[in-house]
């Protein structure tokens, strides 16, 4: 069984990301891209447009020095342009590390991202990691 052509975009968006690929991330988004970051954190919020997401992600990396590590685990598509990706993320920042599992969900339009909405299993330890 082959998989879903959504699942498989978004699977080369998580090896981009690993990668620290971001040209190849850029192009897997649309223009007017959101991504939806929850809690209360200075990363929290709705980062709107292409560079405004490859921005958040180029912080992620440059806020933990490198060591942020994000293993997808499972992809689920609806055939109707939506693909739920469930991971688990570790990482350092200073004296404090993170390890906790995480969900994104995405909406895809054209063949590309342009919606994705974050979800993490402890909202609050995310918050006080990226404080």
């Amino acid at each position: 069984m082959s998989e879903h052509p959504d699942c498989a975009l978004i699977r080369r968006g998580y090896a981009a990301f690993s990668a620290g690929d971001m040209e190849t991330m850029a192009t897997l988004l649309t223009a007017d891209v959101v991504h939806h970051v929850p809690g209360s954190s200075p990363l929290s919020g709705h980062h709107k447009g292409r560079e405004a997401v490859i921005d958040l992600y180029r912080r992620l990396g440059a806020e933990t020095n490198g060591t942020l590590r994000v293993d997808l685990e499972t992809l689920l598509a609806d055939g109707r342009g939506h693909v739920i990706a469930v991971h688990r993320s570790r990482g350092d920042r200073g004296d404090r590390g993170i390890e906790m599992h995480g969900g994104l969900f995405f909406t895809l339009v054209g063949n590309k991202i342009t919606d994705i909405d974050e979800c993490v299993a402890d909202i609050e330890e995310s918050d006080a990691f990226w404080s």
